[in-house]
């Protein structure tokens, strides 16, 4: 068997936290890998956005990543890149063509890559498995602003998707139940397979030498949050919680800190987004911009390290359908403080493995974050509760179940095309 991957907007390769490098990179990235390592061949598709970049990159036994050239070659708005779909598609055939290759199943990643898909699936007649990771119906229903509102040609597409490709995934049967209330999908053509965590690289460690190996001083009591910036994420209600905490008097007050992983460092406000100059501004605002770090994007392999420097780690987002940050956290032993929205409250057991907030609430975030800090008891044990948990998202089990799916979904065309084949009349 041999999967073709289709990630059009964004490549697993990418730096996280950059304007379209999130949990679906890390999860196109882990999957492949995972499969690769059960002798399933992977080739992930994506948009080149450099010159520079070769047009195959090995990403491990098996797994290759193949940049194609389909509109600008620079990071561009993943709103205009559907108008660069025929040519992406286009450049998928001529590849497989060239290189001789034919594939068993298509697995799309998001909306943009299932329209790909159902393109390619004209040439090779063969089923496509697909995952959504956010749903746009779902984001309108918690936007607060015109950025944030997804487009109506969006939800469409994600509509037709449900009903057109062969299997949807959704990481937890709430996603599955979203689908078939806001979509109208067929429950039974719905997949539940949660993400996964490498829990090899993702594991508890020693924080005192995290820190030092990022020259994070010993004495600060940190508060981490990853992710895009952008508004669905949050952030600004952290930002909050950290000033209503020095309002409180706490007597360790001066030593909280807010680090953002994610959009630009504090070295280039020229190239912040409308977001996180309004972060900025908030902080400047509440009076806690010293306390308040913006350090980018951060390669993939220092995340673990950021994990086990921080006291805990902060997922407030408006919504996520199943919050991969969190769970990376959760491996790596640390108290996770989470919204109590979509994905997340379903993979955070509430006093476990982790505590739970209602969305954009700052008061419950900062009383929260005191009950950890102020209680190691409690902090001790969900820990142990967020390590434990974890355990049971290992990459080697989802991807058995994923390659399980496939091989139906192969088992089931091979014996319809069976079917239609015409019978030899005997003379």
């Amino acid at each position: 068997m041999r999967v073709a991957m289709l990630s059009v907007h964004s490549s697993p390769l990418a730096r996280l936290g950059g304007k379209e490098a999130g949990g679906m990179n890390v999860y196109v990235r882990e999957l492949a890998r995972e499969l690769g390592r059960r002798g399933i061949p992977v080739d992930i598709f994506t948009r080149t956005q450099s010159r520079a970049t070769p047009t195959i990159e090995p990403l491990s036994c098996g797994v290759r990543v193949i940049n194609l050239h389909a509109g600008p070659a620079a990071p561009y708005d993943k709103n205009l890149v559907q108008v660069h779909l025929p040519e992406f598609v286009s450049r998928v055939r001529c590849f497989a063509d060239g290189e001789d290759l034919s594939y068993d199943v298509i697995h799309s990643h998001y909306w943009l890559s299932g329209e790909a898909a159902l393109r390619l699936r004209r040439s090779w007649g063969v089923p496509i498995v697909h995952m959504f990771h956010t749903l746009g119906a779902l984001k309108n229903s918690v936007a607060r602003s015109k950025e944030e509102t997804e487009t109506n040609q969006r939800i469409a597409i994600e509509r037709r998707l449900m009903h057109e490709v062969d299997a949807v995934i959704a990481a937890t049967s709430l996603d599955r139940a979203q689908m078939v209330w806001n979509y109208g999908a067929e429950a039974d053509r719905i997949n539940v397979t949660p993400c996964g965590v490498d829990l090899k690289r993702f594991q508890p460690s020693d924080q005192a030498a995290a820190r030092q190996r990022l020259g994070l001083p010993a004495n600060e009591r940190l508060l981490l949050c990853a992710g895009r910036m952008e508004p669905l994420k949050g952030m600004d209600a952290l930002i909050r919680a950290l000033a209503l905490l020095r309002e409180q008097g706490r007597p360790d007050a001066d030593a909280l800190r807010v680090v953002l992983i994610g959009g630009e460092p504090e070295t280039r406000p020229q190239a912040w987004n409308a977001e996180q100059r309004r972060l900025d501004a908030l902080r400047t605002h509440l009076g806690v911009a010293d306390q308040v770090r913006f350090l980018g994007a951060q390669p993939q392999e220092l995340l673990p390290t950021y994990f086990a420097a921080a006291d805990l780690v902060a997922v407030p987002s408006h919504y996520e359908s199943f919050g991969l940050v969190a769970l990376e956290a959760m491996a790596s032993g640390v108290p996770v403080i989470a919204s109590n929205a979509g994905g997340l409250a379903l993979t955070i057991e509430d006093g476990r493995s982790g505590l739970l907030v209602p969305p954009n609430d700052h008061h419950a975030l900062a009383e929260r974050i005191a009950w950890v800090l102020d209680r190691p008891l409690l902090a001790a044990q969900l820990r142990a509760g967020a390590h434990q948990r974890a355990t049971e998202y290992g990459w080697p089990g989802i991807a058995r179940r994923m390659s399980s799916i496939y091989e139906t979904l192969v088992r089931e065309r091979q014996h319809a095309r069976t079917l239609r084949r015409p019978v030899a009349q005997v003379s």
